[in-house]
């Protein structure tokens, strides 16, 4: 049985930005939702949290996982449900991009920390425009899942 200790934070935003999840109570249903879907799929989400726009998730992948596997079972499933449930008005659609990067365990607690306060960072930057900056700054490739 192989010992493994892998944590990446994912970072994934909705189709075009738009501010579907824009209620603490829609944000919060829709997160555990997806933390017990993960689960459900021998995913182990440390801390998930997001704002109008995205979703934060810290997850510790297992032996067995992939990043692109990951994105796509949870990402998948999360807007079939939103969907399904009718949960908003129009049609739901997440962005084809996404940020993974290792994190490692002497930055867990800040990341966490990160994470749980995406609301009040988000009220002085938008995700856009921090988005932008982090791929520009750290010279990042374009990488879509499909």
């Amino acid at each position: 049985m192989p010992f493994i200790k892998v944590y990446i934070h994912f970072v994934w935003s909705t189709k075009n930005w738009e501010p579907f999840l824009s209620s603490n109570e829609l944000r919060h249903k829709f997160f555990v939702h997806i933390r017990e879907n993960a689960k459900g799929k021998d995913i182990h989400i440390d801390h998930i949290n997001g704002f109008v726009d995205h979703v934060h998730c810290l997850i510790s992948l297992g032996a067995d996982q992939t990043i692109q596997k990951t994105m796509q079972l949870i990402k998948g499933e999360s807007s079939f449900w939103i969907n399904h449930h009718q949960v908003l008005q129009d049609k739901f659609e997440w962005q084809e991009e996404y940020f993974a990067v290792s994190v490692s365990e002497s930055q867990l607690n800040k990341v966490r920390n990160y994470i749980l306060k995406q609301e009040m960072h988000h009220q002085k930057k938008t995700f856009q425009d921090e988005y932008e900056e982090f791929i520009e700054r750290y010279g990042f490739q374009r990488f879509e899942d499909k």
